[in-house]
Protein backbone atom coordinates (compact mmCIF):
# COMPACT_ATOMS: atom_id res chain seq x y z
CA UNK A 1 0.00 0.00 0.00
CA UNK A 2 2.80 2.39 1.12
CA UNK A 3 4.60 1.80 -2.09
CA UNK A 4 1.41 2.56 -4.31
CA UNK A 5 1.03 5.49 -2.34
CA UNK A 6 4.29 6.66 -3.42
CA UNK A 7 4.21 6.33 -7.10
CA UNK A 8 1.08 7.77 -6.80
CA UNK A 9 2.73 11.26 -5.27
CA UNK A 10 5.57 10.51 -7.48
CA UNK A 11 3.52 10.20 -10.78
CA UNK A 12 1.46 13.45 -9.33
CA UNK A 13 4.71 15.66 -9.05
CA UNK A 14 5.90 14.33 -12.63
CA UNK A 15 2.74 15.68 -13.81
CA UNK A 16 2.56 19.09 -12.30
CA UNK A 17 6.19 19.32 -13.07
CA UNK A 18 5.19 18.39 -16.73
CA UNK A 19 2.15 21.08 -16.68
CA UNK A 20 4.41 23.65 -15.56
CA UNK A 21 7.00 23.28 -18.46
CA UNK A 22 4.98 23.55 -20.64
CA UNK A 23 3.21 26.48 -19.86
CA UNK A 24 6.56 28.33 -20.27
CA UNK A 25 6.56 30.52 -23.31
CA UNK A 26 8.34 29.73 -26.47
CA UNK A 27 8.94 33.13 -28.72
CA UNK A 28 10.03 33.93 -31.76
CA UNK A 29 11.52 37.21 -32.11
CA UNK A 30 13.29 38.95 -35.48
CA UNK A 31 16.64 39.77 -34.82
CA UNK A 32 16.32 43.65 -35.05
CA UNK A 33 14.33 43.22 -32.18
CA UNK A 34 16.85 42.03 -29.48
CA UNK A 35 18.60 44.36 -27.56
CA UNK A 36 14.69 45.97 -27.29
CA UNK A 37 12.97 42.87 -26.42
CA UNK A 38 16.10 42.09 -23.75
CA UNK A 39 14.68 44.74 -21.74
CA UNK A 40 11.27 44.10 -22.51
CA UNK A 41 11.57 40.89 -21.51
CA UNK A 42 13.37 42.12 -18.09
CA UNK A 43 10.62 44.41 -17.27
CA UNK A 44 8.11 41.71 -18.03
CA UNK A 45 9.87 39.57 -15.79
CA UNK A 46 10.53 42.62 -13.13
CA UNK A 47 6.10 41.80 -12.85
CA UNK A 48 6.12 38.39 -11.50
CA UNK A 49 5.84 36.86 -14.62
CA UNK A 50 8.09 33.69 -15.63
CA UNK A 51 10.91 34.09 -18.17
CA UNK A 52 10.26 32.67 -21.38
CA UNK A 53 12.24 31.36 -24.03
CA UNK A 54 13.29 33.15 -26.36
CA UNK A 55 15.36 32.30 -30.21
CA UNK A 56 16.21 35.16 -32.35
CA UNK A 57 16.07 35.37 -36.11
CA UNK A 58 14.79 35.39 -39.82
CA UNK A 59 10.83 36.23 -39.85
CA UNK A 60 11.10 34.38 -42.85
CA UNK A 61 12.51 31.53 -41.24
CA UNK A 62 10.32 31.53 -38.16
CA UNK A 63 7.29 31.75 -40.85
CA UNK A 64 8.06 28.63 -42.54
CA UNK A 65 9.10 26.64 -38.93
CA UNK A 66 5.88 27.64 -37.94
CA UNK A 67 4.30 26.58 -40.63
CA UNK A 68 5.66 23.07 -40.38
CA UNK A 69 4.82 22.59 -36.79
CA UNK A 70 7.74 24.45 -35.11
CA UNK A 71 6.10 25.28 -31.33
CA UNK A 72 6.29 28.79 -30.99
CA UNK A 73 3.79 30.34 -29.16
CA UNK A 74 3.99 34.03 -29.84
CA UNK A 75 5.65 35.40 -32.94
CA UNK A 76 7.19 38.70 -33.11
CA UNK A 77 7.90 39.67 -36.52
CA UNK A 78 9.97 42.23 -38.72
CA UNK A 79 6.94 43.02 -41.09
CA UNK A 80 3.44 42.20 -41.53
CA UNK A 81 3.68 39.96 -44.70
CA UNK A 82 5.39 36.43 -42.75
CA UNK A 83 3.02 36.82 -39.94
CA UNK A 84 -0.29 37.44 -41.76
CA UNK A 85 0.77 34.90 -44.01
CA UNK A 86 0.17 32.67 -41.22
CA UNK A 87 -2.83 33.67 -40.08
CA UNK A 88 -4.05 32.95 -43.72
CA UNK A 89 -2.64 29.61 -43.06
CA UNK A 90 -5.26 28.81 -39.54
CA UNK A 91 -1.97 29.32 -37.96
CA UNK A 92 -2.72 32.49 -35.86
CA UNK A 93 -5.32 32.83 -33.10
CA UNK A 94 -6.10 36.38 -35.65
CA UNK A 95 -4.43 38.75 -37.45
CA UNK A 96 -2.29 40.26 -34.64
CA UNK A 97 -1.08 43.66 -34.05
CA UNK A 98 1.14 46.11 -35.46
CA UNK A 99 3.79 46.86 -32.19
CA UNK A 100 6.47 48.83 -33.64
CA UNK A 101 7.80 50.64 -36.60
CA UNK A 102 11.59 50.23 -37.58
CA UNK A 103 13.83 52.17 -39.78
CA UNK A 104 16.30 51.20 -41.69
CA UNK A 105 20.24 52.18 -41.11
CA UNK A 106 23.83 51.68 -42.42
CA UNK A 107 26.45 51.68 -40.56
CA UNK A 108 30.86 51.50 -40.51
CA UNK A 109 33.12 50.62 -38.11
CA UNK A 110 34.66 53.66 -36.35
CA UNK A 111 37.94 52.91 -36.86
CA UNK A 112 37.24 52.53 -40.78
CA UNK A 113 38.13 55.13 -43.29
CA UNK A 114 34.90 55.07 -44.38
CA UNK A 115 32.75 58.08 -43.57
CA UNK A 116 28.64 58.12 -43.79
CA UNK A 117 27.62 61.62 -44.33
CA UNK A 118 24.46 62.51 -45.18
CA UNK A 119 24.05 62.97 -48.84
CA UNK A 120 23.77 60.75 -51.96
CA UNK A 121 27.44 61.68 -53.29
CA UNK A 122 28.80 61.07 -50.19
CA UNK A 123 26.98 57.37 -49.62
CA UNK A 124 28.11 56.92 -52.91
CA UNK A 125 31.93 57.39 -51.86
CA UNK A 126 31.15 55.23 -49.22
CA UNK A 127 29.54 52.46 -51.44
CA UNK A 128 32.40 52.94 -53.83
CA UNK A 129 35.55 52.75 -51.19
CA UNK A 130 33.78 49.17 -49.65
CA UNK A 131 35.33 46.18 -50.61
CA UNK A 132 32.14 44.14 -48.96
CA UNK A 133 28.48 45.95 -48.07
CA UNK A 134 26.30 43.34 -45.62
CA UNK A 135 22.85 42.79 -46.10
CA UNK A 136 20.45 40.69 -44.40
CA UNK A 137 18.45 38.37 -46.96
CA UNK A 138 15.63 40.20 -48.93
CA UNK A 139 13.67 36.86 -49.27
CA UNK A 140 13.72 35.91 -45.54
CA UNK A 141 14.59 39.71 -43.94
CA UNK A 142 12.05 42.70 -44.05
CA UNK A 143 15.21 45.28 -43.12
CA UNK A 144 16.78 43.31 -46.09
CA UNK A 145 14.42 44.26 -48.12
CA UNK A 146 14.15 48.27 -47.45
CA UNK A 147 18.00 47.80 -48.18
CA UNK A 148 17.94 46.90 -51.57
CA UNK A 149 14.56 49.16 -52.70
CA UNK A 150 16.72 52.04 -50.71
CA UNK A 151 19.37 51.66 -53.12
CA UNK A 152 17.44 51.27 -56.57
CA UNK A 153 15.65 54.20 -54.97
CA UNK A 154 18.81 56.50 -54.50
CA UNK A 155 20.37 54.88 -58.17
CA UNK A 156 22.72 53.29 -55.89
CA UNK A 157 21.98 49.35 -57.22
CA UNK A 158 24.23 49.47 -59.48
CA UNK A 159 26.92 50.65 -57.79
CA UNK A 160 26.33 48.08 -54.59
CA UNK A 161 25.00 45.00 -55.69
CA UNK A 162 28.08 43.02 -56.57
CA UNK A 163 29.68 43.76 -53.23
CA UNK A 164 27.28 42.85 -51.09
CA UNK A 165 27.49 39.61 -48.77
CA UNK A 166 24.04 38.22 -47.71
CA UNK A 167 23.37 37.20 -44.41
CA UNK A 168 20.15 35.15 -42.95
CA UNK A 169 18.67 38.18 -40.72
CA UNK A 170 20.09 41.34 -39.94
CA UNK A 171 21.90 40.32 -36.38
CA UNK A 172 24.20 38.21 -38.87
CA UNK A 173 24.54 41.02 -41.16
CA UNK A 174 25.41 43.82 -38.37
CA UNK A 175 28.30 41.20 -37.25
CA UNK A 176 29.56 40.97 -40.51
CA UNK A 177 30.52 44.84 -40.07
CA UNK A 178 31.35 44.50 -36.12
CA UNK A 179 33.59 41.80 -37.11
CA UNK A 180 34.67 43.24 -40.45
CA UNK A 181 33.74 41.18 -42.38
CA UNK A 182 32.02 43.90 -44.45
CA UNK A 183 33.25 47.21 -44.66
CA UNK A 184 29.79 48.48 -44.47
CA UNK A 185 26.02 47.22 -43.68
CA UNK A 186 22.73 47.80 -43.78
CA UNK A 187 21.07 47.06 -40.35
CA UNK A 188 18.20 48.40 -38.18
CA UNK A 189 18.17 51.57 -36.10
CA UNK A 190 17.58 49.51 -33.02
CA UNK A 191 20.90 47.52 -33.60
CA UNK A 192 22.69 50.49 -34.51
CA UNK A 193 21.61 52.32 -31.32
CA UNK A 194 22.62 49.03 -28.90
CA UNK A 195 25.58 50.03 -26.63
CA UNK A 196 27.72 46.83 -27.98
CA UNK A 197 27.20 48.59 -31.76
CA UNK A 198 27.45 51.63 -30.54
CA UNK A 199 30.61 51.41 -29.26
CA UNK A 200 32.17 50.24 -32.28
CA UNK A 201 30.17 51.92 -34.63
CA UNK A 202 28.99 55.23 -36.70
CA UNK A 203 25.37 54.63 -38.59
CA UNK A 204 23.54 57.24 -40.81
CA UNK A 205 19.99 56.99 -41.00
CA UNK A 206 18.60 55.85 -43.91
CA UNK A 207 15.62 58.53 -45.59
CA UNK A 208 12.48 56.63 -44.45
CA UNK A 209 10.61 57.61 -48.10
CA UNK A 210 13.15 55.89 -49.91
CA UNK A 211 11.40 52.29 -48.99
CA UNK A 212 8.21 50.73 -48.06
CA UNK A 213 7.50 51.38 -43.94
CA UNK A 214 8.91 48.84 -41.95
CA UNK A 215 5.83 48.10 -39.96
CA UNK A 216 6.32 45.20 -37.79
CA UNK A 217 3.25 42.96 -36.38
CA UNK A 218 3.33 40.04 -33.61
CA UNK A 219 0.35 37.25 -33.36
CA UNK A 220 -0.05 34.50 -31.24
CA UNK A 221 -0.09 30.80 -32.57
CA UNK A 222 -3.18 29.35 -31.88
CA UNK A 223 -3.24 27.05 -28.77
CA UNK A 224 -0.40 29.87 -27.23
CA UNK A 225 -0.54 29.53 -23.09
CA UNK A 226 -1.37 32.56 -21.09
CA UNK A 227 2.10 33.48 -20.28
CA UNK A 228 2.04 34.47 -24.12
CA UNK A 229 -0.77 36.09 -24.09
CA UNK A 230 -0.27 37.95 -21.17
CA UNK A 231 3.45 38.82 -22.65
CA UNK A 232 2.03 39.56 -26.44
CA UNK A 233 -0.57 42.17 -24.30
CA UNK A 234 2.62 43.74 -22.14
CA UNK A 235 4.25 44.55 -25.17
CA UNK A 236 1.33 46.53 -26.18
CA UNK A 237 1.62 48.64 -22.73
CA UNK A 238 3.55 51.94 -21.93
CA UNK A 239 6.30 50.04 -20.71
CA UNK A 240 7.78 48.51 -23.63
CA UNK A 241 6.45 51.26 -26.04
CA UNK A 242 8.74 53.73 -24.06
CA UNK A 243 11.82 50.92 -24.71
CA UNK A 244 10.74 51.00 -28.30
CA UNK A 245 11.06 54.50 -28.07
CA UNK A 246 14.21 54.69 -26.79
CA UNK A 247 15.62 51.89 -29.64
CA UNK A 248 14.44 54.55 -32.45
CA UNK A 249 11.20 52.60 -33.52
CA UNK A 250 7.69 54.25 -33.73
CA UNK A 251 4.39 52.72 -32.24
CA UNK A 252 0.89 53.12 -33.04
Amino acid sequence: MRTTRLLALFSAFLFSIGTAFAQISTIAVAANMKDAFIEIAAAYRATGKSEPRVVYGSSGNFATQIMNGAPFNLFIAADEQFPLELFRNGRTIDEGVIYAIGKLAIITKTSSDIRLLDSKTEIAKAIGKANKIAIAKPELAPYGKAAVEYLKAEGLWGLAKDKLVYADNIGAATAYVMSGAADIGFTALSLAKSPEVAKQTSFFLVDTRLYEPIKQRMVLIKGAPQESVDLYRFIQGPQAKSILLRYGYTTP
